[in-house]
């Protein structure tokens, strides 16, 4: 099922949802036609891994490219997650990043996707978050220094900006405020010193906000509206980014990877006021949005400028995606029990 902005499906279960989030684009078809070896997720059970490892056998399947393999990687505490992705027809590896011994028994991969990431639950466990965020990318990356990566990173690392200024670019300065932005940005430091070191071809992805039905900042926002919770505006400004879109262009952009490491933010082209997506929602969902604090003269903002450019726009507009979380959250569809906190001016998680 082809999707694009020009033709919007009705999205009705989590089977529906699963298939849209990992169906390879066209796009995706010819990078990945254009590629060789294995492909290995590392994180593959959070919110984005697992339609990213379906996506990868996805485009592989349709390629004819059967024998080359796509491993996902985690320690899957979420049983259902690995036999989810075992039925998708990856590999599943189950492994703790922190056992070094592990860690060079794993397979090789000429392609690695780096997606491990602790954020919320920092406050009060601040070691562990610099360790999985800062200690954990060393730990890959030397054992994987042949391979080209593609890292998953954060939005956060940059400093808030005027909310007129089109958001940060790849050039801005990180300004990382909390200890969450800060783990992040030493991990990225990290993968660049052993890119450099090691001559490792890589991209750092600086992600600012993905989400789909189950998730993210719409899902946030909607449902606040529907529950009748003040919108908090102190960040009233937001990008966001349809899932399927960000993971397609992630896998693409191991196409620029280089050594020193390329970045590249990966975001919404459109800087959004968070008081009108609650009004869009209160519409559709028939509820008057209440709100609390004022907007302030900077959010968290980040330009895509330089992703559309090298991939296009997003295929999801924001308005299919307003619709979509809008018509889920209307139905009582399943949902994560995991908000963004994309309000929090603090960096505090």
């Amino acid at each position: 099922m082809m999707v694009s902005q020009d033709f919007v499906i009705h999205i009705d279960s989590i089977e529906v949802l699963d298939e849209v989030l990992s169906e390879p684009t066209s796009e995706l078809l010819r990078f990945m036609g254009g590629t060789s070896g294995d492909f290995m997720v590392i994180g593959a059970s959070g919110k984005m891994g697992p339609s990213m490892c379906r996506m990868l056998r996805r485009a592989l399947d349709t390629l004819g490219e059967k024998g080359r393999r796509v491993f996902g990687l985690a320690r899957f505490s979420d049983k259902n997650v690995r036999k989810r992705l075992e039925e998708w027809g990856v590999e599943v590896l189950s492994v703790d990043l922190f056992d070094e011994a592990d860690v060079r028994d794993l397979p090789n991969a000429e392609n690695v996707v780096y997606m491990v990431g602790q954020k919320f639950g920092t406050k009060g466990n601040e070691y562990l978050t610099w360790a999985i965020n800062t200690y954990l990318p060393g730990v890959v990356v030397r054992r994987f220094s042949e391979s080209r990566f593609c890292v998953f990173s954060t939005g956060n690392v940059y400093p808030l900006v005027a909310v007129d200024s089109g958001g940060a670019t790849e050039e801005t300065a990180p300004q990382p405020v909390g200890e969450y932005a800060q783990s992040r940005l030493g991990g990225e430091r990290v993968f660049k010193y052993f890119s450099v070191k090691n001559h490792t071809k890589m991209v750092i992805i600086r992600l600012n906000y993905a989400y789909e039905l189950r998730y993210g900042v719409l899902v946030d926002i909607a449902r606040r509206v529907q529950q009748g919770i003040p919108v908090d505006l102190s960040m009233g400004y937001v990008n966001v980014i349809w899932q399927r879109d960000a993971n397609d262009i992630a896998i693409r952009a191991l196409g620029i990877a280089d050594s020193p490491p390329e970045v590249l933010n990966v975001t919404g082209p459109e800087t959004l006021a968070v008081r009108s997506l609650a009004h869009r929602f209160g519409m559709l969902l028939g509820v008057e949005p209440v709100f609390t604090n004022w907007e302030e003269p900077t959010a968290l903002l980040s330009n895509a400028s330089k992703m559309v450019r090298l991939f296009g726009t997003p295929q999801i507009g924001v308005e299919t995606g307003i619709k979509w979380v809008g018509e889920w959250v209307r139905n009582r569809m399943p949902i994560y029990d995991k908000p963004t906190h994309f309000e929090a001016r603090n960096g505090v998680f």
